[in-house]
């Protein structure tokens, strides 16, 4: 059993990027372990998250979630082992999910924490595919995008942690075809050999709208937006009437320092009477128990193939998420703190 320490190191945000992060707007901190209040964990983490969203948060604008603050912890998913209960229910021994990562050992109010079984799979699932983006996945193809059998589903940033799941599902689900695009021919042919897609490109490679429109002659159903720019413009170009969109991130302007131009064919939602939603997929936690027995069979059955890139050491946790940003990772990247 692990014993409780007395210090702990964590991550803080030192400085508002401008443009991309650099290393040096983040700081590794050792600080003191609180005593634990009534109702309150300690927990050792034991691997951490690091997401695309992160990066909204290092900017002090208004959003659908608070910014980080400066000289203070960031946070994140995260999964450990309790270490210490102040909590009825909780036991040292015990495996949680919560969202204080970015730190070696969190106090966690018992009523943020949900227990999670290793037995059922890898812990690191419970931040991947069984966690935010596998649930992301799930509601915003079948739920905001109206997903049907039949459908040909377009994924931008097909090889990260939401998109490979989301061009998965819709095979699963029936889809008539699947194009995806990613940042490497070798990302494109982990789409291909790996997770099944119908047809995949590299966007670096010639512009999106052509590539696309090769890979999909008759055009699209749905698309699933992860980038933005010029993927969403191609795509408003290759929509078929009645199209729908789920607007789930856009990477490609989260780091830009200028307001950035928005697609020229906007008429393209008029003319085609096309459904344009964004997602956040907390808004979307009444399908939990649904999308963790059907997701959960799909792996258990080998029909969903997950992938996860790891990096180990919260030394290097910020290297990881500038990593992730660059699109390094396949699949979800993930922290290993020390399992």
């Amino acid at each position: 059993m692990t014993t409780t320490p007395a210090t702990s190191r964590e991550w803080h945000l030192i400085a508002r990027p401008q443009g991309w992060p650099k290393p040096e707007d983040f700081a590794l901190r050792e600080v003191q372990v609180p005593e634990l209040a009534e109702g309150q964990l300690l927990v050792r983490n034991v691997f951490m998250s690091v997401d695309p969203y992160m990066r909204g948060r290092m900017d002090e604008r208004e959003s659908y979630i608070a910014p980080f603050q400066l000289d203070r912890p960031m946070d994140g998913g995260a999964v450990g082992e309790v270490v210490a209960s102040r909590a009825e229910g909780f036991e040292p021994g015990d495996h949680v999910l919560h969202g204080l990562g970015w730190r070696e050992y969190a106090v966690v109010d018992a009523a943020r924490a949900a227990k999670v079984d290793p037995k059922a799979g890898p812990l690191s699932a419970y931040l991947g595919v069984l966690g935010m983006p596998g649930l992301t996945a799930y509601a915003g193809l079948l739920e905001v995008a109206s997903f049907k059998e039949g459908d040909t589903v377009f994924v931008s940033g097909a090889a990260g942690a939401v998109g490979s799941l989301v061009g998965q599902i819709a095979k699963l689900k029936g889809a008539a075809r699947v194009i995806g695009s990613a940042g490497s021919d070798e990302k494109v042919r982990v789409l291909l050999e790996d997770y099944g897609f119908d047809a995949a490109f590299n966007y670096k490679k010639g512009p999106v709208a052509e590539q696309l429109k090769e890979a999909a002659p008759d055009g699209i159903d749905v698309y699933f937006d992860n980038v933005g720019g010029e993927h969403l413009e191609a795509a408003l170009g290759s929509l078929k009437l009645n199209g729908r969109v789920t607007i789930c991130g856009m990477i490609a302007q989260y780091n830009a320092t200028e307001p950035t131009p928005g697609p020229s064919n906007m008429v393209n939602i008029l003319a085609k009477r096309l459904r344009v939603q964004g997602m956040i997929v907390s808004d979307h936690n009444a399908l939990r128990p649904q999308f963790l027995e059907e997701v959960g069979g799909w792996i258990r059955s080998g029909e969903l193939v997950v992938r996860e890139t790891t990096v180990d050491g919260i030394d290097h946790a910020v290297d990881a998420f500038l990593g992730m940003l660059r699109g390094e990772n396949t699949g979800k990247m993930i922290v290993n703190l020390g399992a």
